[in-house]
C-alpha cells in the first residue's frame, strides 16, 4: 500500500545508511510493520488474529524441530521413541505438549481469522488475491496437521491415517493406485511413516513462504477495516508502530496467558486417549475420530449414507468434503454485493449468525459424535444448510439486500460524524 503521507525510511548511522544501500533488510521491516505502514485507524481485536496466526507457525515450527532430533520415523520404535521424549529428554514432554496444543492453537486462530473474513467481507475486491492465498494456506495446514497426527503411531494416529487416505480409494479408477502411492503400499506402515514424517517436517517451512506472499498480496491494497470503507485521507490511518504493535501484544499476551493455561494444566483435554495404545493393525477402535479440527468437515463426509444412481455414498462424502473448502475459493465472485463489511448488510448477518454460524457449531459436534443417530441426520440438515449458504442464500441476498447507509470515512466512523455516503 503506498499513501503520499506514509513516512519514509531515513537512516542517519552511518553504518544503517551502508546497510539500507546494500540489503535494505530495515527498510523492509519499517515499510511492513512500522511507522512506513499506515493501517485504518479503526481496526478492532478480530484482526489481531493474524499476528497471532504468526505466531503460532513460528511456535509449531520451533518446537517440531526440537521434537524431529529426537523421533524416530520408523513404524517399529515411533511409538517408543515418543515416549522416550515425554519421559527421557530435557524438557521433552513440554516441547511435546506445547506442539501438540500449538496444533489446536493454530487452528483456533486461523478458524477466528477465517469467519472474520466472512463477516467483514475480506474477500471482496480488492482483496481477492489475499484470500485465495489465505484459502491455500488453511489447506496446507490441514495436510500438515493430519500428517503430524499419524507420528506418535498411537491407536488414533494408524486408523487415522487408514481412514483418511482411504478416502482416496473411492475415487474410481485412479483412486486405489493414488492410496497405495500415499502409503508406499497397501496399509499404514513404515513407508508411509516415513513420508508422512518427512512432509510434516517440509510444509510448515512451505506455510512460511506462502504467508509472506499473504502478506505482501495485503500491503498492495492495504488492510480492510470493520466499516469496509477504504482509506481516503491521512486522518483515515495511524502508522501499524506503535499504535498496532501495542494493540497485537495485549493480544498476543492474553493468548499466551490461554494458551499456557492449557499447556500447564489440561495438555491431554484435546487429544484421544486411543493415542497413548501403540498402533495395533489387528485392533480396530470402538470409535475412530480425527482431531478437532477436522470434526466439521469428518461430519460432511459421514452425512452421506445412501447411494445415488452411479454414485456410491462415500464418493460422494470425499467430493463435499473437499467442495466444503474449495467453495471458499469462489466467494468473491459468489457474493456481488458492492458493500464489504455485514455491519451494513442487515439481511446477510442474520443468515451468517443465525445460519451459518450454528451450522458450523452443529458440524463440529457431529465431527466428533458416534456415526449414529441423531448425530447423522443432524449432520445432513448442517451440510445441506453449508452449502446452501455459501452457492444460494449469499448470491441471492446480495443481489436483493438494501444495505444500511455506509460512513463517508473511517474518521466518520470512528468520530461518530455517520454522514451517509452519497
Amino acid at each position: 500500500m503506498s499513501f503520499p503521507w506514509a513516512k519514509e525510511y531515513k537512516p542517519q548511522a552511518p553504518l544503517m545508511q551502508w546497510l539500507d544501500e546494500k540489503l535494505p533488510l530495515p527498510r523492509l521491516v519499517y515499510n511492513a510493520i512500522g511507522a512506513g505502514y499506515p493501517v485504518p485507524r479503526n481496526l478492532n481485536y478480530f484482526w489481531n488474529f493474524g499476528v497471532l496466526a504468526g505466531f503460532c507457525l513460528v511456535l509449531q515450527i520451533v518446537t517440531g524441530v526440537v521434537l524431529a532430533m529426537h523421533y524416530a520415523g520408523n513404524a517399529l520404535v515411533a511409538f517408543d521413541s515418543t515416549e522416550h521424549i515425554m519421559r527421557d529428554v530435557n524438557w521433552g514432554w513440554m516441547m511435546r505438549y506445547a506442539h501438540a496444543n500449538g496444533a489446536s492453537a493454530f487452528f483456533v486462530v486461523v478458524y477466528l481469522h477465517i469467519f472474520r473474513g466472512f463477516y467483514y467481507g475480506s474477500y471482496k475486491a480488492p482483496r481477492e488475491m489475499i484470500w485465495l492465498i489465505g484459502v491455500t494456506i488453511f489447506l496446507l495446514m490441514m495436510a500438515t496437521a493430519f500428517m503430524g497426527y499419524v507420528l506418535p503411531w498411537g491407536q488414533m494416529s494408524y486408523w487415522g491415517a487408514q481412514v483418511i487416505t482411504g478416502l482416496f480409494g473411492a475415487i474410481p479408477l485412479v483412486g486405489e493406485p493414488i492410496q497405495h502411492w500415499l502409503l508406499g503400499g497397501f496399509a499404514p506402515d513404515n513407508a508411509a511413516l516415513n513420508r508422512f514424517f518427512s512432509l510434516h517436517f517440509l510444509l510448515p517451512f512451505v506455510i512460511a513462504g506462502v504467508v509472506i506472499l499473504h502478506i505482501w498480496a495485503l500491503h498492495i491494497p492495504g488492510s480492510s477495516n470493520p466499516t469496509g470503507v477504504e482509506v481516503k485521507t491521512e486522518s483515515d490511518t495511524v502508522p501499524f508502530h506503535p499504535y498496532y504493535t501495542a494493540k497485537d501484544g495485549f493480544g498476543l499476551g492474553v493468548f499466551l496467558l490461554i494458551y499456557c493455561a492449557m499447556l500447564f494444566f489440561a495438555p491431554n483435554y484435546l487429544g484421544h486417549p486411543d493415542n497413548y495404545i501403540p498402533a495395533n493393525p489387528m485392533q480396530t477402535p470402538a470409535h475412530i475420530v480425527p482431531e478437532w479440527y477436522f470434526w466439521p468437515f469428518y461430519a460432511i463426509l459421514r452425512a452421506f449414507t445412501q447411494d445415488f444412481l452411479f454414485f456410491p455414498a462415500k464418493l460422494m462424502g470425499v467430493l463435499a468434503m473437499f467442495s466444503a473448502i474449495l467453495v471458499w475459493f469462489f466467494l468473491p465472485w459468489l457474493d456481488k454485493s458492492p458493500v464489504r463489511s455485514a455491519n451494513y448488510r442487515p439481511l446477510y448477518k442474520k443468515f451468517f449468525w443465525f445460519g451459518l454460524i450454528p451450522s458450523m457449531l452443529v458440524l463440529f459436534y457431529c465431527g466428533g459424535a458416534p456415526a449414529a443417530e441423531p448425530y447423522v441426520m443432524l449432520s445432513q440438515l448442517a451440510a445441506l444448510y453449508y452449502f446452501a449458504h455459501f452457492l444460494i442464500i449469499v448470491p441471492i441476498v446480495s443481489s436483493i439486500e438494501r444495505p444500511d447507509p455506509l460512513p463517508f470515512s473511517i474518521t466518520d466512523s470512528v468520530l461518530g460524524n455517520d454522514t451517509a455516503k452519497a
